[in-house]
């Protein structure tokens, strides 16, 4: 289970670029996290986008709406499961991330006030369809390549 919030203000994203968001971003945090790519485990896997009203942001200790527009200011929050994240493969998700905005947005590179979270949430702390979720069956599904089932389980001690 990933869950990627992508927060913006109200307008900043067309349907479009909402569209391509929704796969791109999804595949940007997919492929590192089991090692290739493997739209099975899309399911997996939600987009979220908030918009909030520009004097509802603020940045630098300024309402966007007192900055004017051409302040470009997103927050993406990435929550995924505890498995083998370490240092370089967050880094890997977290530019791939950068890299599907930019794309998505027409940029050639990510505006300095798009920053990203990256949240790893504990086994165990996980719940849906009634019960706790855990990494460990997913291992098993066939979508993870045998290197990244190797990583899950030495990051979690098994």
């Amino acid at each position: 289970m990933t869950i990627i919030t992508v927060n913006t203000p109200k307008g900043r994203l067309t349907l479009e670029q909402r569209r391509e968001l929704a796969e791109t971003l999804t595949d940007a945090v997919l492929v590192p996290e089991v090692g290739q790519f493997a739209p099975a485990a899309r399911p997996g896997f939600q987009v979220h986008f908030v918009e909030r009203e520009r004097d509802m942001m603020a940045i630098g200790g300024r309402l966007l709406a007192d900055a004017g527009p051409e302040l470009d200011v997103m927050v993406i929050d990435l929550a995924v499961m505890d498995a083998a994240w370490q240092p370089e493969v967050r880094a890997e998700v977290i530019e791939r991330v950068l890299a599907a905005l930019a794309a998505a947005c027409g940029l050639e590179k990510p505006a300095p006030a798009w920053w990203v979270n990256f949240r790893v949430i504990d086994e165990g702390s996980w719940g849906s369809s009634g019960g706790v979720l855990s990494i460990l069956p997913l291992l098993q599904s066939g979508v993870f390549t045998e290197e990244r089932v190797k990583a899950v389980r030495a990051a979690l001690g098994i």
